[in-house]
């Protein structure tokens, strides 16, 4: 599986990001400009997915992301698990949006 470090993601100049939470733990906080798409929607809402470049995954710690980039990249996807989660975005002190 594909992974990236959220210090390598943070320098990317514009990546796709598609966050994998729930809802609440999404408006608790998350990357700027990213897609919110809960793993348990991802079979349904798959044609929303870019299928141009990488897609970078995110959820908490790395696990729910894990799955969906494994799901993506059955389905064709470029897709990249970005490994410690918003876990690790935090604790790296990277900026956060919070829902409004």
């Amino acid at each position: 599986m594909n992974e990236i470090t959220v210090a390598d993601l943070s320098a990317l100049p514009a990546p796709v990001v598609i966050d994998v939470r729930e809802p609440f733990e999404y408006a608790d906080g998350h990357i700027a400009g990213v897609t919110h798409i809960p793993l348990g929607e991802l079979v349904q809402r798959v044609d929303e997915v870019p299928r141009q470049g990488p897609v970078y995954l995110v959820c908490a710690v790395g696990g729910r992301s894990a799955q969906a980039t494994a799901f993506l990249a059955d389905q064709g996807v470029d897709a990249v698990n970005v490994s410690g989660g918003m876990t690790s975005w935090r604790q790296a002190g990277l900026p956060i949006e919070r829902k409004a």
